[in-house]
């Protein structure tokens, strides 16, 4: 029996993934199914939510994940993203938030899977900041990696993933084939013999103005608006998998 709970922001919820009925499913998802196709008996908890940033995810997210009854036997993170968009990131902080959090599965006895987000840098305004930020929080965590008993993916300097045929219209999100390709990572890193989603190359998208005027007024000037307001995509949201879910085989 696997106990699987996933925790972070849009990345884990699945934003960007979307079914025909309107909900996100994303690569956490595909890793509980991935799990039940190999024969395995799954219950499944995502209690992601966008917009978060790591500390709640920590404080918040984690303690109700080991809080789970009965307990969880595999937990994913990942979070900070979120963090890193915003001027006034501490990325000493996310650091020592990241290793709080590793401590606290390893004492709970959860095997655990950190990963590094997919890296959005090379589609967005004023990204090579994101990017110098993201390597910093990477690099860190691989050095604590030989402390810990711990399983970590590497999305973010997966240079597959950086391609734009793997991301949504907002340039942030992964999309379809982004989200199934980290579920990919994710499995053959659990040791399933899954073969990691590759889609065949594509030219690069051409710069036009009118179509990034359109990027501009539906999705940049949107989040500056939420940041101006003290807002987030994710308030008054609830987990979309707050209890143990049971994962057809």
């Amino acid at each position: 029996m696997t106990r699987y709970v996933a925790i972070g922001d849009s990345f884990t919820e699945g934003l960007g993934d979307t079914l025909p009925d309107g909900a996100e499913r994303g690569w956490a998802d595909l890793v509980a199914t991935g799990l039940a196709a190999d024969g395995d008996q799954v219950e499944y908890a995502n209690l992601a939510i966008r917009g978060r940033l790591l500390e709640p995810i920590v404080n918040d997210q984690l303690e109700a994940a080991l809080a789970l009854d009965p307990a969880p036997t595999l937990l994913s993170f990942n979070g900070g993203g979120n963090d890193m968009l915003r001027s006034s990131a501490s990325l000493d902080r996310l650091i020592e938030l990241t290793e709080h959090a590793i401590r606290r599965c390893t004492a709970s006895g959860v095997r655990m899977v950190v990963l590094s987000g997919a890296d959005p840098s090379d589609h967005l305004p004023f990204g090579s900041t994101f990017r110098r930020r993201g390597e910093i929080l990477t690099q860190a965590v691989e050095k604590l990696l030989p402390r810990y008993d711990v399983t970590f993916v590497d999305c973010f300097r997966d240079a597959e993933l950086r391609r734009h045929a793997y991301w949504s219209a907002d340039r942030l999100h992964l999309n379809t084939n982004g989200h199934r390709r980290v579920a990919s990572l994710v499995l053959a890193a659990l040791g399933h013999p899954v073969a990691a989603h590759v889609l065949d190359p594509t030219p690069p998208p051409s710069f036009r103005l009118l179509s990034e005027a359109r990027y501009y007024g539906e999705h940049v000037l949107p989040w500056v608006n939420r940041r101006l307001r003290g807002r987030s995509s994710g308030d008054d949201r609830s987990p979309k998998f707050a209890t143990w879910t049971p994962i057809p085989a």
